[in-house]
């Protein structure tokens, strides 16, 4: 039986699918909010743009955050990772507040290679750097996260899905 073109795409890249909807993503960002609230509180959180908007809107909300700045920082093209690039650094007074003692909090989606955490942690070494999902080879740049997925499994973020229909496995149409 063929497959359709996204999971043959898919296949390419890694071995296992993780589809997360909003409802569990936004259960699992919510669970992020309840590990961190004992290290609290913040001063202010970064987002690292772009997966790390949705997880950082809920876990300020839940923990009283009013000041969230972001940081966008490219290292993926769809699914294939390549050189990182800061396209929009962290605001100058932010930075200042975390050299002069203030508690920073730093929210993504997942870490995956470390890579993207890695050059966000060296702008505010001080900072928790807190994950939704975390994979084994970034996993030591995290200080708080909710799940590890392998290495090889591709999450798929509820904003990169969208609901279609699906024939039946037997083939019918009915």
């Amino acid at each position: 039986m063929a497959r359709p073109p996204q999971e043959k795409q898919l296949n390419q890249t890694s071995q296992k699918s993780f589809p997360v909807t909003w409802d569990q993503f936004h259960r699992d960002s919510r669970a992020l909010a309840w590990r961190l609230q004992a290290l609290g509180p913040f001063d202010a959180l970064v987002a690292i743009t772009r997966g790390g908007l949705v997880p950082a809107a809920i876990v300020a909300r839940e923990l009283n955050i009013r000041v969230v700045e972001s940081v966008a920082v490219k290292s993926y093209d769809h699914q294939n990772q390549g050189g990182i690039k800061v396209l929009k650094p962290i605001a100058p007074e932010l930075l200042e507040k975390a050299r002069s003692g203030g508690k920073l909090l730093i929210v993504d989606d997942l870490v995956d290679t470390g890579a993207t955490a890695r050059v966000v942690r060296d702008m505010l070494p001080g900072a928790h750097f807190a994950t939704v999902y975390a994979k084994p080879k970034g996993r030591e740049m995290v200080d708080t996260f909710i799940t590890e997925v392998s290495q090889d499994t591709w999450i798929f973020f509820p904003w990169d899905l969208d609901v279609a229909y699906v024939p039946p496995i037997s083939g019918g149409t009915d």
